[in-house]
Order: C-alpha cells, then sequence, then structure tokens
C-alpha cells in the first residue's frame, strides 16, 4: 500500500512541475540554451572533456564531425587525413588561420608551453620514434587531445603510456603570426610521419 501511495505521490509531482513548465513561455533564446546545454553534455561524454560555458564549441563539433576519419599520410580529404592536415584543417574552420602543412613547420609558428599550461585550443607536439617532431594534435582539456593517428581521426590522452612516452611540448599560436596567417600561402605536401 506504501508503494502504492508513493507512486501516486510520484505521478502528482512530475505532472505539477510539468504544469509549471508549460506555463512559462519558452523563448528562442531558452531554446537555443538547452541546445547548447545539450550538445555540451552529449560531445563531453563522447570526447571524455567537461566543457564549460566558455568552451569553444566549434572546436568541439568539428573534432565530433572528424573522428574515424582514415589516416592517410600525405592524405588532405575526408577520404583519409594525416596529423598535419587535421591540424591545419582545424585551424582554418575553427580559428580561421591558415597554418603551414607541417608538424615542424607548424611548431616554428607557436610559443611553447609546459603539458601543465595547456588550455584548450593549444597543440601538443610530440617525437614518436623519431628526434626530430613528427605528430601534432589539438588540445582539448582534460588531458585529452585530438589527431589524426595510424588508427585514423581519435580523441587519445596525454597521460597515455604511448603518448606520455614520446610527447615532446605543447604550443600556442604566436601572436604575431596571427594577423599575417590569413594572406600567407599555403605550402603543399605533408611530412609527418606514418607511424603516429
Amino acid at each position: 500500500m506504501k508503494k502504492f501511495a508513493l507512486a501516486i505521490a510520484l505521478m502528482f509531482t512530475v505532472l505539477a512541475s510539468q504544469a509549471q513548465t508549460k506555463a512559462a513561455p519558452v523563448t528562442t533564446e531558452d531554446k537555443t540554451e538547452e541546445q547548447d546545454g545539450l550538445a555540451k553534455t552529449y560531445l563531453s561524454q563522447i570526447m571524455g572533456v567537461a566543457l564549460s560555458a566558455t568552451s569553444n564549441m566549434k572546436l568541439f563539433h568539428f573534432v565530433y564531425d572528424w573522428i574515424g576519419t582514415p589516416y592517410h599520410f600525405g592524405g588532405e580529404s575526408r577520404k583519409g587525413i594525416d596529423c598535419s592536415a587535421f591540424t591545419k584543417e582545424l585551424y582554418s574552420e575553427v580559428f580561421n588561420l591558415d597554418i603551414k602543412r607541417s608538424s615542424r613547420d607548424i611548431f616554428s609558428m607557436v610559443n611553447p608551453v609546459g603539458k601543465d599550461d595547456l588550455k584548450e585550443g593549444d597543440l601538443v607536439f610530440f617525437k614518436i620514434h623519431s628526434r626530430r617532431i613528427s605528430h601534432v594534435g589539438i588540445y582539448l582539456g582534460n588531458g585529452r587531445f585530438a589527431h589524426a593517428s595510424s588508427k585514423g581521426v581519435a580523441i587519445s590522452s596525454l597521460d597515455d603510456n604511448y603518448y606520455s612516452r614520446y610527447f615532446y611540448k605543447g604550443g600556442r599560436m604566436l601572436a604575431s603570426f596571427k594577423e599575417e596567417l590569413s594572406n600567407a600561402p599555403a605550402s603543399a605536401g605533408g611530412d609527418d610521419e606514418s607511424n603516429n
């Protein structure tokens, strides 16, 4: 009998809350905020990154759209892409910056930052089986980064043994490059190694 009474009380509580919700007019702004909140929650769960009110949703949507794209050394399309082309495409679409094409050249455009100082949108560089920079990704937060690995476009953790071992430095785009990048000609062809 107690369970039945509790179920009835719960039902009335739900109906009352729905009536209150229906009574308040819903604006377009409310719907947009709700949709953004749902998108942030969804992307947070998929990417393993807690999105904040200041998170760049364009960045996370871009990464989400490319997840699973196959890796192809020198590739620059949805049919196959390498790490530097993925980074270049992301920076073009999300930040409206035309950066260089190879991971080593991209590193020349950044101010190095330590692993603990990385911010959303910063770059992460690796020396994988090489003395030179051979891999690049985009930092998302919570120790996670997006990149085109040998398994395709994916999100990985800097704390993963493999990436932790080969991590070189983080990098933040130098302010001096931001103005000149939109007019600079793009260099062709990737030179990143395919073992990333």
